[in-house]
């Protein structure tokens, strides 16, 4: 049976009516309308789908949307402010963290976990946290390297 959640999205109060087995990636797509965040193996596996969901990234595809009522969440439409990009959106696009574009917002919002945790992260401690977003065009130094260079600006070392 059918049941209205309520969610705070990108600092935006919604309620949603969503049916028993739907999950938030696609509540957010076909419902919200947020299709930045990708559907791409709905298995967990690909991290195409990755939202901060109340402080940590998980793959929307995985959380059934009843689970997320009350729960706030962070879709990559929510990084930019005033049409500005967040830095590690900037740092992507000026380093070439992006090929095709379809693991991007994923691979974003991990990194965007990390560095709120973690603001000065090592390579390998940025590897360990994109582990779970697969790219299939690059091999991930560029990614890494755009990572890096976001947790620069967002710590103030550098003249970005």
């Amino acid at each position: 049976m059918a049941r209205i959640i309520n969610l705070i999205v990108n600092d935006e109060q919604c309620q949603v009516i969503v049916n028993p087995g739907e999950s938030l990636l696609d509540v957010l797509r076909n419902k919200l309308n947020k299709t930045g965040t990708k559907k791409g193996c709905n298995e967990g596996d690909c991290g195409a789908c990755t939202v901060i969901f109340n402080g940590r990234p998980v793959n929307s595809c995985l959380v059934l949307a009843v689970e997320a009522d009350g729960g706030n969440i962070l879709t990559i439409e929510g990084l930019a402010v005033g049409g500005k990009l967040h830095p590690i959106q900037e740092a992507f696009q000026r380093y070439g963290g992006l090929q095709c574009g379809f693991c991007t917002p994923g691979m974003i919002m991990s990194a965007k976990a990390l560095l709120d945790e973690n603001p000065d992260p090592t390579d390998d401690e940025i590897r360990i946290a994109i582990a779970g977003n697969i790219c299939r065009c690059t091999g991930y130094a560029k990614i890494v390297q755009s990572i890096r260079e976001a947790a620069k600006v967002m710590r103030g070392t550098t003249n970005e």
